[in-house]
């Protein structure tokens, strides 16, 4: 018998047996004042090469102790001096490290009330003391069986928790990818046609309005030809920063519509509002002062925008919506560049 309370030494190396049914060890812990008691059950587990046995004579040790040899069932005596066993099993319970290690009762009360509260403090089973060694192996066994398939669920509960949260976080960043444009981080083509079509479903059910501005980069073919196709992917990507920094609502999409060419879809929003936004892009495109040359409009890369409000008819598509925004995008460029023109048809 090895008392934790009282002996230090370390436990005896396992028998060859033992060694080959480590998968199936059970660590059984008994907590009893009387050292009889604790001989009794060492002695009735001693021929069991799968069961290792601790020992623990001081209740006010218990949960330390348990929490050092981790065991697969805990054998608690009902009645000890200086502590209730009940009060030692809802300790037990309340400890993180040792709240599902199963907790079989000894009493040498058989009363049902006895064994109720028992139940009702955290106990997992209940035994007379003290019971015969048959009952007592293969209850230790039964409860350190269930108790090591729990723990190896939990793993790979865990595991697969963890499996599905990379493969999720993949899936993810697949489509993020996939809806994404690689020069500069907006939304595609693709995406816009697909999130344009069902804001329009929706805003058609609600007859709510729906806006979109197009926006479109000044004489940009003259900047590639002046400053290089590599400037150019520059200019493209500090344009999208300006026009993604102003998409303030999660329902506002922003995207590359197609080469120098940007799109803002933004549902429930006034045409007043809408021309608000178009200015803030206009003026912020312009401060960023990036020279050019050979723009008509000034000497740095400017943006020339349309856009148009509609609330959707039964009978309407999407494509009434970007046929208007163009609109009003081509008479921007007609007036000059480096303006914003709403449609008013």
């Amino acid at each position: 018998m090895q008392p934790e309370s009282s002996n230090p030494s370390a436990a005896p190396a396992p028998t060859p047996a033992a060694t080959d049914k480590q998968e199936y060890l059970a660590m059984v812990l008994l907590v009893d004042d009387q050292a009889m008691v604790g001989e009794a059950v060492r002695r009735a587990l001693a021929t069991e090469p799968d069961i290792d046995f601790h020992y623990c004579s001081q209740p006010e040790e218990a949960v330390a102790v348990a929490q050092r040899t981790k065991p697969t069932v805990i054998l608690q005596d009902l009645v000890m001096p200086g502590m209730d066993g009940l009060t030692l099993v809802q300790r037990y319970r309340d400890n993180p490290a040792t709240r599902d290690i199963p907790i079989i009762v000894l009493s040498t009360k058989e009363e049902a009330a006895t064994k109720g509260a028992a139940f009702a403090a955290g106990a997992n089973d209940y035994l007379v003391k003290l019971p015969d060694s048959i009952e007592l192996i293969a209850r230790i066994r039964y409860h350190s069986r269930s108790y090591l398939n729990q723990l190896q669920r939990d793993e790979a509960y865990r595991a697969l928790r963890q499996s599905q949260q990379q493969l999720l976080e993949t899936n993810l960043e697949l489509q993020r990818l996939t809806n994404s444009d690689g020069l500069t981080g907006l939304s595609n083509r693709r995406y816009f046609d697909e999130y344009l079509g069902a804001e329009w479903r929706r805003a058609q059910r609600e007859q709510t309005q729906l806006a979109l501005l197009m926006i479109d980069v000044d004489a940009f073919k003259a900047y590639n030809d002046t400053y290089g196709h590599v400037a150019g992917d520059d200019v493209l990507r500090r344009v999208a920063a300006v026009i993604r920094d102003n998409c303030a609502r999660a329902t506002d999409l922003p995207a590359r519509f197609g080469g120098e060419e940007f799109a803002m879809v933004l549902p429930a929003t006034s045409p007043g509002g809408v021309r608000l936004l178009a200015e803030k892009v206009r003026r912020a495109v312009q401060g960023l002062a990036i020279a050019h040359s050979g723009s008509p409009a000034l000497n740095c890369v400017t943006v020339s925008i349309g856009g148009a409000v509609l609330v959707p008819q039964p009978d309407a598509q999407p494509s009434q919506l970007v046929q208007e925004a163009d609109a009003g995008l081509y008479q921007a460029k007609r007036n000059g560049r480096n303006q914003v023109m709403m449609s008013t048809a």
